[in-house]
C-alpha cells in the first residue's frame, strides 16, 4: 500500500503475515464507493516482529492512519499494546479493531459481533436456544463463546482434540461453558438446538470428518467460521441430515461494520450485493 500522505479523507489498514489473502480491503473499499465517502482502507504485510514498532508510529502520529483491523498473526499483541481495551477485548485477550480517540490507541473485538449478525441476519431466531455444541477450543472458538454466553446460551459444550484447551475456556467464560473431549462429540450432540465448528477442519476442500448430525434436536441450527467454501462438508452433511444451515461469509461481513463507522463516521450496511462481490473474488482465486 502506498503510505503518501497526500491521501484525502481518513486512512485505515489491514495489517497481517502474510496478508495477500485478506478480503477486508475489498469490503471496505466497497462502502467508501458505495457511500461516497472519502478515505481509503488498503493491507499491510508486518512482520511480528516488526508490530510493536508499527503501534508506536500509530499512537505518536508517526503514521497516516486513523486505526485499522488486525489479523493473524498480531491480534494478541494489538490487545496487550492498546492504551485503552473495551471490556468484550479484555475478555478475549484479542483485539482486531484499533482506533485512535484523544490520542489514546483504543482497542475491540468485533469478531463475535461479526458471528451473531450474521445469524441474526440469515437466521433470525437463533438465539432462542439454549443448548449449544462448539467444536474446537482455539483462539477463533473465543469470541464465538463469549457470543453465545451473551445471547443467553446456557449449555455451551466445547469439544476437542486437546480438552485441556476446552477447560481453559471453561475458565475465561464461567460455568456455562462445559469441557469435552473429541470422543464425547457424539454424546453432547444429542439434543443440542446449535452447532457450530470453529476449526480450520473442511478449509478450501480438505476432507473433514463424519459428524452424527441426526442427533440434534428438531430444528437445530449448523453454522461454520469457515466460508471457504460456502458450502463446507459439515455444512453439507448437516443439510442432508434435514438441519438448516448458514455459512460463515457473513462473519466476516458483519465484524467489518463497527470499524468502518468508527474510522469514516457512517454505520455501513451489509447488502446483498457485497456478499456477492467477495463470493466471485472467492471463485476467481479458487
Amino acid at each position: 500500500m502506498n503510505d503518501s500522505r497526500e491521501t484525502i479523507g481518513p486512512a485505515a489498514f489491514v495489517a497481517g503475515y502474510p496478508i495477500r489473502h485478506s478480503r477486508s480491503p475489498l469490503i471496505h473499499g466497497y462502502w467508501l464507493r458505495q457511500l461516497g465517502l472519502p478515505g481509503s482502507y488498503g493491507p499491510l504485510a508486518i512482520a511480528p516482529e516488526e508490530f510493536a514498532d508499527f503501534i508506536s508510529r500509530l499512537k505518536d502520529g508517526g503514521s497516516r492512519y486513523c486505526g485499522g483491523n488486525v489479523t493473524i498473526p498480531h491480534k494478541e499483541a494489538a490487545y496487550a499494546l492498546a492504551d485503552r481495551r473495551d471490556d468484550r477485548c479484555q475478555e478475549l485477550g484479542a483485539a482486531n479493531t484499533l482506533y485512535l480517540s484523544e490520542g489514546e490507541l483504543h482497542a475491540t473485538n468485533t469478531d463475535g459481533y461479526g458471528f451473531a449478525r450474521n445469524l441474526d441476519d440469515r437466521h433470525p431466531g437463533w438465539d432462542r436456544a439454549r443448548k449449544a455444541v462448539v467444536l474446537g477450543a482455539g483462539g477463533a472458538s473465543r469470541a464465538v463463546i463469549q457470543a453465545l454466553r451473551d445471547r443467553g446460551f446456557t449449555e455451551i459444550n466445547v469439544v476437542n482434540r486437546t480438552v485441556d484447551r476446552a477447560k481453559e475456556l471453561a475458565d475465561r467464560f464461567g460455568a456455562v461453558i462445559a469441557p469435552h473431549p473429541l470422543a464425547a462429540l457424539d454424546e453432547v450432540m444429542q439434543g443440542a438446538e446449535f452447532f457450530v465448528n470453529t476449526t480450520s477442519l473442511g478449509m478450501d476442500g480438505e476432507a473433514a470428518p463424519q459428524i452424527q448430525f441426526a442427533g440434534l434436536a428438531s430444528g437445530a441450527l449448523v453454522t461454520d467460521i469457515v466460508y471457504i467454501p460456502l458450502m463446507t462438508p459439515f455444512l453439507a452433511q448437516a443439510e442432508a441430515a434435514g438441519f438448516a444451515t448458514v455459512d460463515g461469509l457473513g462473519m466476516l461481513l458483519h465484524q467489518a461494520v463497527p470499524g468502518f463507522a468508527r474510522w469514516f463516521g457512517v454505520t455501513p450496511t451489509v447488502t446483498p450485493e457485497l456478499r456477492q462481490l467477495i463470493i466471485a473474488d472467492m471463485e476467481q482465486h479458487a
